[in-house]
């Protein structure tokens, strides 16, 4: 299986288990790695035939952007289970770090796999 990735995808959202939390937006950052076969579009050269990075950046961007939560957990859910169906991506890895939100720690968050790695 090969990988696509997109590192250090940063969004505006609103999540968080505070009030305060729920009234601001704050930013989320994103890592993926998303299990596909790049031999198709490496023999053809052609954006149709691999799976578009921009394409799945821009949907979770728009997907984090309007998906209020108040943990981290559930945003990455969200988003592991959007790319896996909408893009057909039968396995992926999602780190979703939140900045700042720990007093010593430069970010904390959640890495989670679904699918399965063939």
């Amino acid at each position: 299986m090969d990988i696509v990735y997109i590192r250090d995808l940063r969004v505006k959202t609103t999540v968080g288990i505070f009030d305060w939390e729920q009234s601001i937006q704050q930013t989320v950052r994103l890592d993926l790695e998303l299990g596909c076969d790049i031999r198709r579009g490496a023999q053809s050269d052609r954006i149709e035939d691999v799976l578009n990075y921009k394409a799945v950046a821009k949907r979770v961007i728009e997907l984090v952007e309007n998906n209020r939560r108040q943990l981290v957990e559930a945003m990455a859910e969200d988003v592991a289970r959007m790319i896996m169906q909408e893009f057909s991506v039968p396995w992926l890895r999602l780190t979703l770090g939140k900045p700042g939100a720990v007093r010593g720690a430069s970010e904390v968050g959640v890495t989670i796999e679904r699918g399965e790695r063939n």
